[in-house]
């Protein structure tokens, strides 16, 4: 159950943060909602997840590293954003430090 609350946290995230891109400064008002309840059904969410007993630090790593790959995903593929090899090498190491981070965390 705490994967699927974090799951929801990431969505509900990711879908604020690109309608934020899309509100064009919180001037249209179906992306600006979606901004708001996003953002809070996210923290609820997540407030959850840490509820429910799992790490702070693995919590947000997870959520903070699928999150920004997920956006800049969906920037590149639906927003007209650039994503060089680079940024591409980037987000794979944050993700995979988070996975070091997880996997510290049943180790200790």
């Amino acid at each position: 159950m705490v994967w699927v609350l974090l799951a929801g946290a990431i969505l509900s995230e990711v879908a604020a943060t690109i309608s934020l891109r899309l509100s064009e400064g919180f001037t249209k008002a179906v992306p600006s909602t979606i901004v708001v309840v996003g953002y809070l059904v996210s923290f609820v969410l997540l407030s959850q997840v840490l509820k429910r007993g799992m790490a702070v630090g693995v919590a947000y790593g997870i959520w903070a590293a699928v999150g920004v790959s997920l956006v800049a995903l969906i920037g590149a593929a639906f927003l007209g954003e650039t994503l060089t090899w680079v940024q591409v090498g980037g987000l794979a190491l944050v993700i995979i430090g988070v996975v070091a981070v997880q996997s510290g965390a049943h180790t200790a």
